[in-house]
């Protein structure tokens, strides 16, 4: 069985020889920078570990770790990211934490007297700073940049307008180039990281990626609004939708059949103890767009829809999977409510599963090889019976993280 097939089963819920393995196909299912460098090394594999995603500072996994490991899937990344520049410029030396890696040659900092790294949009020094790693840190914070909001004036497609924009033939040739590479050139499974469809995502609202950030920015501001001011998170989804169905049809065109699943959305709606929204708030707000999106995608392609929200989001699965929402990441066990076997009882059957092999907050960090198998092991057999999983872990693997225990948590899916 080739790894495609065995991600197609898997998404169409035929338990397969052993669950697909995914490790960095998506920016929620990957790994930190630092982790894999000693990954790499570990594994006896040269070179430098590139940042192609320097928001969370994450490694990109290529061949020679996805073939050590075992891995099935393969990412199709968009060239722009969250700081606004694009990853086709070339690349450039960036030391952290005493290892030298490569980045985007649009990843322009500076560093102030305690330490702390502060990175531009789009590379522009002129403009205030967007993100924040500390000294100390291992992935940046957004910056909040919101200017005085004028209530009485709301006009929600104005102060998103730059940040929700259809794909170019530049945007749409780098994608393409990829996916006929995978597609026609190995036999890996394919998912295209997209996320236009990510309505209310707080990762994107303080605009990272923009010089100027007019409207809403502040979470607790844009929770609020919720109530307040409805029209104003119902005008911006209206937007969004528009602009994401546009770059529906141009993605489709390019990618055609080459990917087996597109990730929608990475919007969360809980937290470690409950949900961020009342369900009927997100019934109300989110779900008729969610569903539009998903209705789009299932009407016109073979895609399954993938998507992300961490906590403990147990309430919420039924209106995903009412809204057509295929897959489900990461799958945080250690959430309030979201114990492995009942959902796999509950909703197993009509959601895949992608994640939930390892915790990463404690388990896998923390752990020892031994400790971190059996977690792995315990995870695999509950949800990939019947199929409908891909073995991942919850969320990004951290840095910190030994290779012993990754070696460890990569075998249990083979054993």
């Amino acid at each position: 069985m080739t790894s495609r097939e065995r991600l197609q089963k898997a998404l169409n819920h035929i338990e397969t020889d052993r669950p697909p393995i995914d490790l960095g196909a998506t920016n929620t299912t990957g790994i930190s920078a630092v982790s894999l460098h000693y990954l790499r090394e570990k594994l006896g594999i040269p070179g430098k570990v590139r940042i192609a995603e320097p928001f969370q500072i994450l490694g990109e996994v290529d061949e020679a770790v996805r073939k050590a490991l075992g891995v099935d899937v393969v990412g199709i990344f968009d060239r722009n990211t969250f700081f606004g520049y694009a990853n086709d410029r070339g690349w450039k030396n960036w030391r952290f934490k005493d290892i030298d890696f490569e980045i985007g040659e649009g990843f322009v900092t500076t560093v102030d007297e305690k330490g702390d790294t502060y990175v531009y949009p789009q590379g522009d020094l002129s403009a205030k700073p967007s993100g924040r790693l500390p000294a100390n840190g291992f992935y940046f914070d957004g910056i909040l940049r919101q200017e005085p909001v004028d209530e009485d004036n709301l006009d929600a497609v104005a102060d998103f307008k730059e940040q929700f924009q259809v794909m170019n033939d530049d945007d749409l040739r780098y994608i393409q180039q990829q996916a006929e590479h995978v597609y026609k050139d190995t036999d890996y499974g394919a998912i295209f990281m997209w996320g236009g469809g990510a309505f209310g995502d707080v990762a994107l609202l303080p605009g990272t990626g923009l010089k100027y950030t007019p409207g809403v920015r502040d979470i607790e501001e844009w929770y609020m609004y919720h109530l307040l001011h409805p029209e104003y998170i119902t005008e911006l989804f209206s937007y969004q939708l528009e602009i994401a169905i546009e770059n529906l049809k141009l993605i489709k065109e390019a990618l055609g059949d080459t990917i087996q699943a597109i990730y929608v959305s990475g919007t969360d709606f809980g937290t470690q103890l409950n949900t961020l929204i009342k369900k009927d708030l997100y019934v109300e707000l989110y779900k008729p767009f969610v569903r539009k999106i998903n209705d789009w995608i299932h009407e016109n392609t073979s895609w399954k829809t993938f998507y992300h929200s961490c906590g403990a989001i147990k309430s919420f699965i039924p209106e995903f999977i009412d809204a057509g929402v295929d897959i489900l990441n990461p799958v945080q066990c250690s959430a309030v409510g979201m114990d492995p076997q009942e959902l796999k009882d509950t909703f197993g059957k009509d959601i895949v599963f992608w994640g939930g092999a390892v915790d990463t907050q404690k388990t896998l960090p923390f752990g020892t090889p031994e400790e971190v198998y059996k977690e792995a092991k315990e995870r695999c057999d509950i949800f990939k019976k019947d199929g409908g999983f891909v073995f991942n872990s919850v969320h990004n693997i951290q840095a910190g993280t030994t290779p012993e225990n990754l070696l460890a948590f990569f075998d249990a899916a083979k054993g």
